[in-house]
């Protein structure tokens, strides 16, 4: 199950990596960084509504598990309304929320108008985004994996041949990226709702239109995503808080964050990949209550998923400065990023565990103690460790992420530990 999920990953930071593979190429620093920004912000905003995919995955794959194809399919219908819904109501206050977000970004005077620019066109993506995590999160919950992969990549070639447009064919520049991204989305949630459309086939029942006008048919996709919604925020504001920073450190140091960035954009959906099969497998054994195979599946696609990690750990060691060469031919922008490489190359080592214990929790909807440990680490572990690193710089910030990933795999696999030996989930 796991490499579907792994491929069409690997495909989600593309938007970003071809985004900046084709503003990297413009001769100018200014065009990279407004995409920086811009993509951070957006990576902010969307992703703190990335509960739309985790909810849906655990509840959907719970509901498989006890066989209850009705709520199935009302999971599915539940989900994508919600995130079209919240995607209308963030287009109609975009004006707000881009000024929020400048202020707090701060880009420098000659890069805000770009960022800006960037802003205004991509916020209209907003429907196709969020009822796309939905649809994928569903169709992670009945192990159609594929279902992703096939979505991701057609937003994804999409978006290749949209982006060279707007820049190279029509002369755009930031604004054409992000309108290459808009339209991107849109075809790919079209392909995504067909498929959706055939899997439902599989099950049985139907759901009256008139439940999905009723709130309370809502509470339980609700009570779930408030607490991932919590978390999601902060890790979220982790990212936003890294860029900013950056940022404060000159344009140079910022573009070099952001194609590090996506660096670590690749290892953490890479892995999640193997994630995504642990909440779906869990999920449906947690429904079973089949605890044997509950283990078994989290044993085994740990073992595969530490694999994965060393592979790139490999490929970052031997061939990262390649990657960076392709994606800039900023010169200092590559200089700066080669010197904070070699926090990337151990990223993966670092970052599988917590991949891992979170399919667990996300699978068993265990959502509550995900939240509390995010509250922990963020504020407990990654913000004191950035204040009192700030003399080494550029250097401190990618220490304190190095070591959220560390402190959120402890203090999950301590709720882990305490779960199972209480018998809580079984």
């Amino acid at each position: 199950m796991a490499w579907p999920p792994m491929v069409a990953n690997i495909t989600t930071p593309l938007l970003g990596l071809v985004d900046t593979a084709v503003v990297g190429h413009l001769g100018t620093a200014t065009h990279l960084a407004a995409v920086a920004i811009g993509a951070s912000i957006f990576s902010f905003l969307f992703w703190a509504f990335g509960f739309l995919r985790m909810g849906s995955t655990g509840l959907t794959a719970q509901a498989l598990g006890q066989d209850d194809q009705r709520r199935v399919r009302e999971l599915l219908l539940q989900s994508v309304l919600m995130g079209v819904f919240i995607g209308l109501m963030l287009i109609a206050f975009r004006a707000p929320i881009i000024d929020l977000a400048m202020t707090l970004m701060e880009p420098s005077a000659e890069v805000e108008p770009w960022a800006r620019l960037y802003c205004e066109a991509r916020i209209f993506s907003a429907p196709a985004v969020l009822a796309g995590y939905a649809l994928m999160g569903w169709f992670f919950g009945v192990q159609y994996s594929k279902g992703p992969l096939w979505m991701l990549l057609v937003i994804n070639i999409a978006n290749m041949v949209l982006d060279y447009a707007a820049v190279y064919g029509l002369g755009m520049a930031s604004d054409g990226v992000a309108w290459a991204t808009v339209l991107s989305h849109y075809i790919g949630v079209l392909v995504a709702g067909v498929l959706a459309w055939h899997k439902l086939k599989c099950f049985s029942g139907h759901v009256p239109l008139r439940a999905l006008a009723k709130w309370r048919e809502y509470i339980a996709l609700v009570q779930v995503n408030r607490y991932l919604f919590v978390r999601t925020i902060l890790l979220l504001l982790v990212m936003m808080f890294f860029t900013a920073q950056g940022a404060r450190q000159g344009d140079s140091i910022l573009a070099a964050n952001a194609v590090l960035l996506t660096f670590l954009m690749i290892i953490s959906n890479a892995l999640d990949g193997f994630a995504f099969s642990v909440e779906a497998l869990c999920g449906e054994y947690y429904g079973r209550k089949d605890k044997a195979n509950f283990k078994k599946v989290i044993r085994l696609s740990t073992y595969w998923a530490l694999l994965a990690a060393l592979i790139l750990m490999l490929i970052f060691w031997l061939s990262g400065n390649q990657i960076i060469a392709l994606l800039t031919s900023v010169q200092s922008v590559r200089d700066d990023a080669a010197l904070y490489l070699p926090w990337l190359i151990f990223f993966p080592l670092l970052g599988i565990w917590s991949f891992m214990l979170d399919g667990i929790f996300i699978g068993t909807t265990s959502v509550k103690q995900m939240q509390n440990t995010m509250i922990l680490c963020v504020l407990g572990v990654f913000f004191p460790l950035w204040f009192m690193t700030q003399g080494l710089g550029n250097h401190g910030l990618w220490l304190s992420q190095a070591v959220l990933f560390i402190a959120r795999a402890v203090t999950l696999y301590w709720c882990y530990l305490q779960n199972m030996k209480k018998d809580v989930w079984f």
